[in-house]
């Protein structure tokens, strides 16, 4: 019996991935895909989840590649991961490069508008809340300082 050739990259969304993982495993490699969002995307294209990867023939793999590009159109928009678009105000799911351009793009949005959220990002802060009395310090020393006698 010949054991079959493993692929162990393979490009889908401009993205290099483990060939040597399990489908819903590797496709979690892509930014704005998570766990459940791969196992939707796998079954949408009519792949086994668990099955490997590199292993799979070139026709699955780009089933594979129209199911994460037609992703939005098969699941409501609260599962996705821009339910309203700021400009144009339709539900898209961002994947990989447009994902981090977005962020950023929010950021310096809020930067300019000068909100609370873009004044912490500004400064380095926390911006979503959390306690900043004990956590988040860098660069300086944490603890007591004693007086000098």
């Amino acid at each position: 019996m010949e054991e079959e050739e493993i692929k162990y990259f393979v490009r889908i969304k401009n993205t290099d991935l483990d060939g040597t993982k399990a489908v819903y495993i590797a496709l979690t490699g892509i930014a704005g895909i998570g766990m459940h969002t791969s196992g939707i995307v796998a079954r949408l294209a009519g792949v086994d989840p668990r099955a490997t990867l590199g292993k799979m023939d070139d026709d699955s793999v780009e089933r594979l590649r129209n199911a994460v590009e037609s992703y939005a159109d098969h699941v409501p928009t609260w599962m996705l991961n821009r339910q309203k678009d700021v400009y144009t105000g339709e539900p898209k799911q961002l994947l990989g490069t447009d994902l981090r351009l977005a962020i950023e793009d929010d950021i310096n949005r809020m930067r300019k508008i000068r909100c609370y959220r873009g004044i912490r990002h500004e400064t380095g802060q926390k911006a979503r809340g959390q306690r900043t009395k004990s956590t988040g310090r860098t660069g300086t020393t944490v603890g007591v300082k004693r007086k000098k006698k």
